[in-house]
């Protein structure tokens, strides 16, 4: 393979021990085939990749690729048939009689796991294992691609979906090679912030002291020495008694209420996450060698937003963040994105009032200088609420001014809710769709336009109705934002990815072979990135941060003017001053 006949794609797979590569030019036709030892499949790709640069054509990024990067060997793109064949089985834009939408193997491909919470590498399972998830051997596989392909070639939009299926099976490299290179994580300093915040950890097992003392205060004020304080039940009966009609024990409800019990048990709830989401058993089962290597699951979401299934990998408490620090001779850049959501909904809407009002500041300061709105407050809550569904209280009173303000965004969202109420489907710019109502929702639907339908049929379906429309209404929005961030992402790897490497003596070996001298990215959340990079390096990584953000936006929305804002950061820790 190679040379003047380098392959557009090559199509993987494994079978009896052995993997056999199927090369194909750009028109899908088979230009040859080769059986790779296991043992030389590193060494095998790494020549291939290096010589020509296909795009690599696998069944599961996180098998295939893990073995790839954690003996150092990077590929630059790849097709993800598991990922891909997801989005193309659902999207409007797909013919309704393409191959790809019948039932197959491929609906049941679910990432398959080991108890470690990672995906397993290649022939960890042995080959009656793979059923459990999408079939492994080559011909499956260039099957499916055939089937990828040709539902692409034949939809309503192939660019945006070709764009689509590349961006998702590009964050499919990223997560595994994030989680290769991992989070830098001070474990000292994350056991200081422990102790400071809940206490010393007891030898002999029991809550830290802080916490202890916070639970003895809201049972002090209960009235109660023995009331549950982890148990929902148990601790609503216990807030009847002392007439805190509470109906959850969620903060911002809790929050609503004058009650002496309310303060220290905010404080309780807030100790005890710390402890039970990120205490010292976190740290101890997913930090190592000065690294936190959560388990990333693109596509994990409906909307395309990311997943994890270990560590949790979407979150990052703010008390934490001074625990993520740089190795010597290294540093973070962190960069997140001003009001992500809302500046897309001026994209896709080509709202050029509310593209105006985020032009070069604060999106919500724009509207308040629009007249819209009087506050940045007011602001916020009107957007979130236009967004969301919000049709009562302050948001409900402010989402009108915003229609007469920004009336082309405004009808975008309210035409995706009473798609969703109607039980229709919505997608995302590039043609991810929502799933369609359960069997359950339609059912209710139908009951309610009986004669002999009940006032509590009636009212069900109308709630079930503005509930399915709150979430397409949404599913528009978030959705295309994760599209979004995915071109973002994969300009990004491609950039630094170019910068050239330190020497030896600067490397950080415990970021693995792969990424020990170069910038890498270390850590996303949705609008979020986290960049590890050696010093001498960050302001250029720190530039291709921002020129990555633009590109992706010209990707995405072509010539329409409209900016993401970032707020970028060179620093040793990730702590936001």
């Amino acid at each position: 393979m190679g040379g003047s006949d380098a392959p557009a794609w090559v199509v993987l797979g494994r079978e009896n021990g052995t993997v056999t590569a199927v090369a194909l030019d750009a028109a899908g036709d088979e230009l040859g085939r080769e059986s790779i030892a296991v043992s030389e499949l590193v060494s095998w790709v790494a020549d291939l990749e290096g010589r020509s640069a296909p795009r690599w054509v696998w069944h599961d990024t996180p098998q295939w690729y893990a073995v790839l990067i954690d003996a150092g060997a990077r590929v630059a793109r790849c097709h993800d048939l598991r990922l891909c064949h997801a989005i193309l089985r659902d999207s409007v834009l797909v013919d309704p009689s393409a191959p790809v939408k019948d039932r197959s193997a491929w609906d049941a491909a679910a990432q398959v796991e080991t108890d470690a919470g990672r995906a397993p590498a290649l022939f960890e399972l042995d080959e009656s294992a793979g059923a459990a998830g999408p079939p492994a051997d080559v011909e499956s596989a260039l099957a499916e691609f055939a089937r990828q392909r040709d539902a692409i070639s034949g939809s309503a939009q192939p660019g945006r979906l070709r764009l689509l299926t590349a961006a998702e099976s590009a964050g499919a490299l990223i997560a595994v090679e994030m989680r290769a290179a991992g989070l830098p994580w001070d474990a000292v300093e994350h056991d200081r912030i422990l102790v400071e915040t809940l206490g010393e950890r007891p030898p002999g097992g029991g809550p830290p002291a802080r916490l202890a003392e916070s639970a003895a205060r809201v049972r002090a004020a209960l009235g109660d020495p023995t009331a549950s304080l982890d148990s929902q039940p148990k601790l609503l009966r216990a807030l009847h008694r002392v007439g805190v009609l509470v109906e959850s024990t969620s903060r911002w409800e809790l929050a609503q209420q004058r009650h002496p019990v309310i303060e220290p048990l905010l404080e309780y709830k807030k100790l005890s996450r710390l402890l039970s989401a990120n205490g010292w058993v976190w740290l101890e089962e997913w930090v190592a060698d000065g690294r936190f290597r959560p388990v990333f699951v693109p596509g994990g979401v409906v909307t395309g937003r990311w997943a994890s299934s270990g560590g949790g990998a979407l979150q990052l408490p703010r008390q934490l963040r001074q625990a993520v620090r740089a190795d010597p001779g290294w540093r973070l850049v962190v960069a997140d994105v001003a009001q992500l959501e809302p500046r897309v909904l001026a994209a896709i809407s080509h709202d050029t009032a509310l593209a105006a009002a985020a032009r070069g500041r604060d999106l919500y300061t724009g509207i308040v200088e629009s007249g819209a709105v009087a506050t940045r407050h007011e602001a916020k809550i009107a957007i979130l609420g236009a967004m969301y569904g919000a049709t009562t209280g302050e948001p409900g009173r402010l989402v009108p001014r915003l229609r007469r303000a920004y009336p082309r965004a405004m009808g975008l969202v309210d035409d995706a809710a009473r798609t969703g109420e109607d039980g229709g489907v919505v997608s995302t710019w590039l043609g991810r769709s929502s799933p369609p109502p359960s069997a359950a929702w339609s059912a209710a639907q139908s009951r309610a336009t009986e004669a002999e339908a009940s006032g509590a049929d009636e009212t069900r379906a109308r709630r079930w109705a503005r509930d399915r429309g709150r979430f397409t209404r949404n599913f528009v929005v978030q959705g295309t934002a994760a599209e979004w961030a995915l071109a973002w992402l994969a300009d990004l790897r491609g950039r630094l990815a170019s910068l050239p490497p330190v020497d030896h003596e600067r490397a950080a070996p415990r970021s693995g072979i792969a990424f020990a001298r170069r910038p890498h990215l270390a850590f996303f959340l949705h609008d979020e990135v986290i960049v590890h990079t050696p010093q001498e390096h960050a302001d250029a990584a720190a530039q291709a941060v921002t020129d990555a953000a633009a590109q992706a936006a010209r990707l995405l929305f072509g010539d329409f003017p409209l900016d993401f804002r970032l707020d970028v950061r060179i620093a040793e820790t990730a702590l936001k001053e």
